[in-house]
């Protein structure tokens, strides 16, 4: 009965991984917040706290059981390797869907995220003066991030690198889209899609023993760029975790009324009513596209919709958004209450 609960504790871990980094990927969605919805956003922060000077001086000492426990190893590995797998097949759906049912997409993403909202501010009781100051600073930050100029694109490995600690932070601050971030720095699609195709496509050609790759100067280009973005956000996650860590110790009820705000603020990006705007470079009927003729996300327009049966079918999935968020609430408090 005891290997059935591990191998059922291992499952869900997996499944909150693949739900963090599928969340990771879409712009203006936080997969912080998923943290916090699904009840592990505090151990989350707390392990990556672990990985520190007593940590890596255990690791060169050879102590590697000592190391992998310290760090809460089990959980991190398993948490990591749900969003590695999301990066490759989740997020790929999500890209479809995104593509051919964007209206309905959002929908449920804004209504998950009005769900979120509710299930972060039901339990929070000390609202105060600094607290209220806390919710609106939150919430003007979120909005004057939503409606930024973005950047264009950069493949500097010095920015790119910057690029990683700055998106990082959708995993560890709730209501902050890392993904956005990117849309908004300019490397949304270097980033998040062509660097992650690249490295999908070296894997599927070494697995058939073609190594022409080493010979392909753009596709080595990409890797470097995909290193050197994914250092970048190792380094900002455990920088972050720890800054998060101590905030959230010290100054607790401040910390969660700036979450409410941020992800209030957030509503705007994935609002579900709106048209995407494409950087300028040479125009192609409806589309604005780069040099090398690909679309490249740069903004969002945001419309009243009318009422007809795609508003109500959208306003449908908003509903559906919300149940899936107030489900898992039940869920993780009948999983509290068989392990208490």
């Amino acid at each position: 009965m005891e290997s059935t609960k591990t191998f059922t504790d291992k499952v869900l871990l997996i499944l909150k991984g693949l739900a963090m980094g599928a969340a990771n990927k879409v712009p203006g969605v936080s997969g912080g917040v998923v943290a916090f919805v699904a009840g592990f956003y505090q151990e989350f922060i707390h392990s990556l706290k672990r990985i520190n000077s007593t940590s890596f001086k255990l690791l060169i000492n050879g102590r590697f059981s000592s190391f992998f426990k310290y760090i809460n190893g089990r959980f991190l590995s398993l948490l990591f390797f749900g969003m590695l797998v999301s990066y490759f097949s989740i997020s790929k759906l999500l890209d479809y869907l995104i593509i051919n049912y964007e209206l309905y997409v959002w929908s449920a993403f804004f209504g998950m995220i009005l769900g979120s909202i509710y299930y972060i501010n039901k339990d929070f009781k000390d609202w105060k003066l600094t607290t209220y100051i806390a919710l609106l600073a939150g919430t003007a930050i979120g909005l004057s991030i939503s409606f930024m100029t973005p950047a264009t694109q950069n493949d500097n490995l010095f920015f790119v690198f910057f690029c990683g600690i700055i998106s990082v932070s959708g995993m560890t601050l709730p209501g902050l889209s890392g993904s956005f971030i990117l849309i908004l720095l300019g490397n949304y699609v270097l980033l998040l899609i062509d660097s992650v195709n690249a490295l999908y496509d070296t894997f599927s050609e070494i697995v058939r023993g073609n190594f022409s790759f080493l010979q392909d100067s753009e596709r080595l280009k990409m890797l470097k760029v995909l290193f050197s973005f994914t250092f970048g956000s190792v380094v900002g996650l455990i920088t972050f975790s720890h800054i998060l860590s101590y905030i959230l110790k010290h100054y607790k009820s401040i910390t969660l009324a700036s979450i409410i705000g941020f992800i209030t603020g957030s509503l705007g990006v994935v609002w579900p009513w709106k048209k995407t705007i494409y950087k300028t470079s040479e125009t192609n009927g409806s589309f604005i596209l780069d040099t090398n003729g690909k679309q490249i996300i740069e903004n969002y327009k945001q419309y009243i919709p009318e009422f007809n049966n795609e508003t109500f079918l959208a306003i449908g999935y908003i509903t559906i958004g919300i149940l899936i968020v107030l489900f898992l609430d039940v869920y993780a408090k009948k999983i509290r209450g068989s392990h208490a």
